[in-house]
């Protein structure tokens, strides 16, 4: 893999094909589970694994792989893969487990998942995929970590609700004062459709200046050229 390669995987799944902002793929785990930073970071963490996983192995045996029956071997394949994550978070981080509830066994049929095993993992090499998958994952992490912390934050005040769960020892931050009557919209799913909502535009106006910019750039630079020549 070249370095181009890589970089437009990387820039692909973090923020042009962003599975939340662009694909909007997996919004019914992506506005449940935001109430936290801890609670949405988790689920993708589980959402990554599978991911790079699933695109390792169905890249590696997309050659033999009847075409015709592609789409159930594939679920099958994610599905014991999210078996096993469904194991380790149960014995690992049982209360978190306990709080994420159904949405860990359903990234079995996440279509975030299922879209790139289909569009990616099924026509590339395995280290191609597997570099895919982890990307579309993080992708979705720091839009779940945003959304989560803004929820939080409008909420009730503070960030890292819940962070005993995973680090005994650490305990949530206060960032507004004690005194914050809390703004309930934040917690609940019509505050996550709004805040999700925002950041689509946020995206698609940062998307509309860099084409703004790269549409003005060869003018910029044939107007700098015929001064020189002047």
């Amino acid at each position: 893999m070249t370095r181009d390669q890589f970089s437009k995987i990387a820039y692909n799944g973090l923020w042009k094909q962003n599975t939340a902002l662009a694909q909007l793929l997996g919004l019914c785990p992506l506005l449940a589970v935001s109430t936290n930073i801890v609670n949405g970071v988790m689920l993708a963490l589980a959402t990554i694994l599978v991911m790079a996983m699933s695109n390792l192995a169905i890249a590696a045996l997309r050659n033999l792989i009847p075409h015709e029956i592609r789409i159930p071997v594939f679920i099958l394949i994610v599905a014991a893969l999210v078996t096993v994550v469904d194991l380790l978070f149960n014995a690992q981080l049982h209360e978190l487990y306990v709080v994420l509830g159904i949405f860990i066994p359903l990234i079995v049929t996440n279509c975030i998942v299922l879209a790139r095993v289909e569009a990616f993992a099924a026509k590339n090499p395995p280290l191609d995929s597997t570099i895919d998958g982890i990307f579309m994952g993080f992708g979705l992490l720091w839009v779940l970590a945003l959304l989560g912390g803004l929820r939080e934050l409008l909420g009730n005040g503070m960030l890292f609700g819940g962070i005993d769960m995973v680090f005994p020892a650490l305990s949530p931050i206060r960032i507004l004062p004690e005194t914050y009557p809390g703004f309930l919209l934040g917690l609940l799913p019509p505050g996550a459709f709004i805040l999700l909502g925002c950041l689509i535009a946020w995206k698609n106006w940062m998307d509309a200046r860099a084409a703004e910019r790269a549409r003005r750039k060869p003018a910029l630079a044939s107007e700098a050229t015929a001064e020189a020549g002047a």
